[in-house]
């Protein structure tokens, strides 16, 4: 396990705004339970160049490392909640992207 920290991006449309509501009262505690921080989401991001996420809302979370990502995603806790995220919502994307590594 290393110290580089990653980035979880996701792109989704919210269909279902209480069964999504759901989704986020546990998704918090579960977040932090592995390292993880929301640093933004915004419903209406701004594309310089290239296509554009799908309409609807953009996340970004950031974990210690590349592993606590992982267990984040694999925690039967998270599983179990984001039902409700599949439910209430259209996924474009879920995402993880290495930071850059420390410098010496």
């Amino acid at each position: 396990m290393t110290n580089t920290p990653v980035y979880v991006v996701a792109n989704l449309k919210i269909h279902d705004a209480e069964t999504y509501k759901t989704y986020e009262k546990g998704f918090f505690p579960i977040l932090k339970k592995h390292g993880g921080q929301l640093l933004s989401f915004d419903d209406v991001p701004h594309t310089f160049e290239g296509q554009a996420p799908r309409e609807g809302r953009l996340i970004v979370a950031t974990f210690p490392s590349e592993d606590a990502a992982k267990a984040w995603y694999h925690d039967p806790d998270y599983q179990a909640i984001s039902e409700h995220r599949r439910a209430g919502t259209t996924l474009e994307f879920l995402t993880m992207a290495r930071g850059l590594p420390p410098r010496s």
